[in-house]
C-alpha cells in the first residue's frame, strides 16, 4: 500500500506516517528500485500497533519500542495477523475482549521486550532519555496541544483526532472505574476539552471532535450509572437542567459521581419545564434539588422560585456558570462549580441534622 493509502487507513497524516519512519524506522521495508516505496503487511502491521499503544497514551518512543517488540515477540507482525491479513481486528479484539485471563491479555498486549509493562498506556522506566518523553500529543500544525497532561489524557486526545469513539469511550469509562469521575473530569476529559477548544481557535476546524467527545463521555458516564451500587440513600437528589439549555456532561457526571458513592439521584438529562419540576418534587419527595445552567439567557430564577415543600425539608440548589447569585432568591443555595456542586452534595448527605435523613 501507498503512502497515502495506509495514512487514510489508520486516520493520520502522511506527514506523521514519514516521521514514524525517520525516527523510529517505522516505514516500508522493501523497496523496488524505480518505485515508490510500497508498505507491505508486516509493515502495517507493526504501525497499527504503534497506533494501539499510543491511544493508550504511549508517547510516540514507548509506541515505537512496542511495535518492534511485539512483532518480533510473535515471529513478525504476518504470523500476528494470519493468513487473512487482518491485523486491525486482531489488534482491536485483544483490546475488547476482556474474558481473557489478566496473565494472557499482559502477555499480548502489554508487555514490551525488555520485560517493561504498557499499563494504561505507559511504558515502565526502561532507561529512555528525557527527550523521547516529552511527547504528549502533537504541538504544532493541527494537533492538540496537551503538555504536561496526564498519559489518559493524551490517550483521550489521540483517540478523538482518530474519531475513534470507541477508544475515547473505554479510556473514559476505565479512567472513571479506577480514579473515579472527578478525577476523570478534572485530569482527562477537561484538558482535552481545552485543548480542543484551543486547536479550533488556532485553526478553524475540528469542530467535529468536541461532538465526538461529549458524546463518548455521556456514553462512558451513563455507563458508570447503570453499574453503581444500590443507593444507601432514603431520599434522592433530584437533577435537571434549566429549561432551554442541553444535554450537560458536567451534570451527567454529576449523577455519576453520586451513583458511584452510592447517593440516589434522579437525573433528568433534558430540560424539564416548571411544571414537570414541581411534578418531580411531589412524587419523589427528594433531600435536595439541583438546576444546572451554563447560560445567563435559560438562569430564570423563577424555575426555582416558590417551588412545592413536601412535609420532609427539600434544599434547592443552582449550579453552573449561568447564574447570577443576585437574582437568587434567598432560599436557594448558588454552587458556582461541578466540584462545589458534588461537594455540597455530599455534604447535605452526611449532615444528618441539615438533610433530616
Amino acid at each position: 500500500m501507498s503512502v497515502a493509502a495506509v495514512a487514510r487507513r489508520l486516520g493520520i497524516a502522511p506527514a506523521t506516517l514519514r516521521t514514524w519512519d525517520r525516527r523510529y524506522g517505522l516505514g516500508p521495508t522493501e523497496h523496488s528500485s524505480g518505485r515508490h516505496r510500497r508498505y507491505g503487511p508486516e509493515d502495517i502491521a507493526r504501525l497499527e500497533l504503534m497506533q494501539h499503544a499510543l491511544l493508550r497514551g504511549a508517547s510516540p518512543a514507548e509506541a515505537a519500542r512496542y511495535a518492534h517488540a511485539s512483532a518480533v515477540r510473535h515471529g513478525g507482525a504476518t504470523a500476528a495477523m494470519g493468513a487473512g491479513g487482518e491485523a486491525r481486528s486482531s489488534v482491536a479484539d485483544s483490546s475488547r475482549d476482556d474474558s481473557r485471563p489478566e496473565s494472557e491479555s499482559r502477555a499480548v498486549a502489554e508487555v514490551n521486550e525488555d520485560g517493561s509493562v504498557l499499563l494504561s498506556g505507559v511504558l515502565g522506566d526502561d532507561g529512555a532519555s528525557n527527550a523521547e518523553r516529552i511527547d504528549t500529543a502533537n504541538t504544532g500544525g493541527r494537533g492538540l496541544r496537551l503538555g504536561g497532561a496526564s498519559p489518559n489524557a493524551r490517550g483521550l486526545g489521540r483517540a478523538v483526532l482518530a474519531l475513534d469513539a470507541f477508544a475515547a469511550q473505554r479510556i473514559l469509562r476505565r479512567s472513571a472505574e479506577r480514579d473515579g469521575v472527578r478525577a476523570t473530569l478534572c485530569e482527562v476529559l477537561w484538558p482535552v476539552l481545552s485543548a480542543l477548544s484551543e486547536l479550533r481557535e488556532r485553526t478553524g476546524s475540528g469542530s467535529e471532535m468536541p461532538k465526538l467527545l461529549e458524546d463518548s463521555a455521556v456514553t462512558a458516564l451513563r455507563s458508570v450509572i447503570a453499574d453503581a451500587p444500590e443507593p444507601h440513600t432514603p431520599r434522592p437528589v433530584l437533577l435537571a437542567p434549566a429549561v432551554g439549555e442541553q444535554q450537560s456532561v458536567e451534570l451527567l457526571a454529576l449523577a455519576a459521581a453520586l451513583a458511584s458513592a452510592g447517593i440516589g439521584h434522579r437525573l433528568f438529562a433534558a430540560a424539564l419545564p416548571r411544571e414537570g419540576l414541581e411534578s418531580a418534587i411531589r412524587r419523589t419527595a427528594p433531600a435536595a434539588v439541583l438546576v444546572w445552567s451554563e447560560y445567563s439567557a435559560f438562569a430564570d430564577p423563577r424555575l426555582v422560585t416558590g417551588l412545592p415543600k413536601p412535609r420532609q425539608r427539600v434544599r434547592v440548589f443552582v449550579a453552573g456558570g449561568g447564574w447570577s447569585p443576585e437574582a437568587l432568591p434567598e432560599q436557594v443555595e448558588h454552587l458556582g462549580s461541578w466540584e462545589g456542586a458534588l461537594r455540597r452534595l455530599d455534604e447535605l448527605v452526611r449532615d444528618p441534622e441539615e438533610s433530616q435523613w
